[in-house]
């Protein structure tokens, strides 16, 4: 097998749409964790209460609290609360919810912004991989990573 081998060519161009595809990919779900996040946001505000929260746990993966809601019901949401940044066991935040929904809680003052720095570094990151071994696998494939098509001979 030569480098110019048409199959060799074929499993460069392969891993080359294989790596923008994750690369894509992982972008896409960037975007929709920042649109996610400005989804909640929007249903808080459309809907929103407000209370003082106790933080009951804070974890790797999310931040438990407990509020009271004016009705008198205690609310201790599973998932956590959005935009915990910051805060630790036993402090007093204050707190917005959805009232149509109390389990859809931020931190008061933070809103979907706060998604930005992390999901676009993470994107840029992706790209500042992706693009050089993009170029590599692209000059590994003969200068392309779309096939060359086939002419059909003339028609006499």
């Amino acid at each position: 097998m030569t480098a110019s081998d048409p199959r060799r060519q074929r499993a460069w161009r392969i891993g080359a749409w294989v790596v923008f595809g994750l690369a894509l990919l992982i972008t896409l779900e960037c975007a929709a964790l920042s649109a996610g996040a400005w989804v909640n946001d929007r249903d808080i505000a459309e809907n929103r209460g407000a209370a003082v929260a106790q933080v009951e746990q804070v974890t790797w993966d999310r931040t438990l609290i407990r509020f009271d809601t004016p009705d008198g019901e205690s609310h201790n949401p599973d998932l956590g609360v959005l935009y915990p940044q910051g805060l630790s066991e036993g402090q007093l935040v204050r707190v917005e919810y959805d009232t149509t929904e109390p389990d859809l809680v931020k931190v008061a003052g933070r809103t979907w912004v706060l998604t930005l720095l992390p999901t676009g570094t993470t994107a840029l990151f992706t790209w500042l991989g992706a693009g050089p071994l993009l170029w590599f696998l692209r000059r590994q494939a003969g200068g392309r990573i779309a096939p060359r098509r086939r002419r059909k001979p003339a028609a006499a």
